[in-house]
């Protein structure tokens, strides 16, 4: 959603007095400066780029971006589609004059598409780690076993625990009945 100024509102956002609901400052609306100053050190390792000029730089991809979310939403609503797709965006970039992006802007689509697919299938990690799968189903089993004996063990020693504290009791009734039984038998011979 675009204001009249044709800024990009975001839901539940507060902007300066007057402005439509949804809208924000202007200064809450960019790229974070550290993500910014790395993609310049990246692409300009060697140069030194001023303060000032950073900003601009800042600005200008601030304003692309707003440019071409807007128009990408005229197009998913003239399309009477309620989310904006990656289509729409490389359309907007056309509509706007800046078709020669569109090859590098769908490489970059592929890329993430790829990325999206390995994280679906999880294999990502196994794959990373240079161990077959058998290998793995091995190394698992063995802990299984490992884990099941110790608790077998947990077990014998907590049976045996019971079973000592049972032969405990018994013997402290039966001596408790025994001095009972011989103070019961006193008081008779008495």
């Amino acid at each position: 959603m675009t204001d009249q100024a044709g800024s990009v509102a975001g839901p539940g956002s507060v902007g300066p007095p007057g402005a439509p609901p949804g809208t924000q400052p202007e200064e809450e609306l960019t790229i974070p400066r550290a993500s910014m100053n790395k993609m310049i050190k990246e692409v300009l390792p060697d140069v030194r780029v001023a303060h000032d000029a950073r900003e601009l730089v800042l600005a200008c991809c601030t304003e692309f971006i707003r440019m071409v979310s807007s128009e990408a939403n005229d197009i998913c609503n003239n399309l009477q589609k309620k989310t904006i797709s990656p289509e729409h965006v490389l359309a907007a970039l056309d509509s706007l004059g800046f078709g020669d992006y569109r090859i590098e802007a769908e490489a970059v689509l592929k890329d993430c598409k790829q990325v999206a697919k390995q994280r679906r299938r999880g294999s990502t990690r196994l794959e990373n780690l240079g161990i077959p799968e058998a290998e793995l189903l091995r190394q698992q089993q063995e802990l299984f076993a490992q884990a099941k004996e110790e608790q077998a063990q947990v077990d014998q020693q907590e049976w045996m625990r019971m079973q000592q504290e049972a032969q405990l009791a018994a013997m402290m009734q039966q001596q408790q009945q025994q001095v009972l039984g011989q103070a019961n038998s006193d008081d008779h011979y008495g």
